[in-house]
């Protein structure tokens, strides 16, 4: 849910990165962090962990104008991928407003990456949410590989996997050079945006 601060007039709305360990959730946020102008961008923050990898919970506010006299800012979060991390995603997710779900584009991460759907619909679950209850799109990552020797699945493959339920739309990315980073974020943000004004800002919403 969206938090509201009646005090400054704005809205904070919560968009989380979700997906399988290494689908490239943080090197999406990491290149929107680096690429953004410092005074439109918020503090990231980040945590260390015991396991082999730094895990990111990154925090990114944009400010996006003003609705109904409120300011709109969005913040932007990763969950880790590995499946010993299942108690953090549910906690992330607490109070999402939109989602981005990051899917690997390498074969070998096929089950992967439907396996981490179903723990978010099973995760949205325990905050009695359901998948088409809020805005979801897909993301899928590592495109590039596609032209190289590594096997890939098709964007029909991924389509089919992950987005029979959701029917939502997909986008293609390269998320280390950038291609198609900025497109996903744009497209979840306007989403979201729609859905947190109709739901609380709306004549009637309160």
């Amino acid at each position: 849910m969206a938090l509201i601060d009646l005090s400054k007039k704005e809205v904070h709305c919560k968009i989380v990165y979700y997906g399988p360990g290494r689908c490239g959730k943080t090197t999406n946020l990491l290149y929107i962090y680096n690429a953004m102008n410092s005074a439109a961008r918020g503090k990231m923050l980040t945590i260390e962990t015991k396991g082999d990898r730094t895990l990111f919970f990154d925090l990114l506010p944009l400010n996006l104008g003003k609705v109904n006299g409120f300011d709109i800012r969005i913040q932007l979060y990763t969950v880790p991928g590995q499946t010993i991390y299942e108690a953090t995603r549910k906690l992330v997710l607490k109070g999402v407003d939109g989602l981005v779900f990051v899917a690997d584009s390498l074969k070998v991460r096929q089950n992967k990456n439907i396996e981490s759907m179903d723990d978010l619909r099973r995760n949205l679950r325990e905050h009695n949410l359901g998948m088409n209850e809020i805005p979801i799109i897909l993301q899928y990552n590592k495109r590039d590989l596609a032209t190289t020797p590594i096997p890939t699945l098709t964007v029909e493959e991924l389509e089919h996997d992950l987005n029979q339920e959701l029917k939502t739309r997909g986008f293609e990315a390269a998320a280390t050079k950038g291609i198609g980073v900025f497109e996903t974020l744009k497209e979840i943000s306007k989403r979201t945006v729609r859905y947190v004004v109709s739901k609380h800002l709306m004549p009637g919403s309160r």
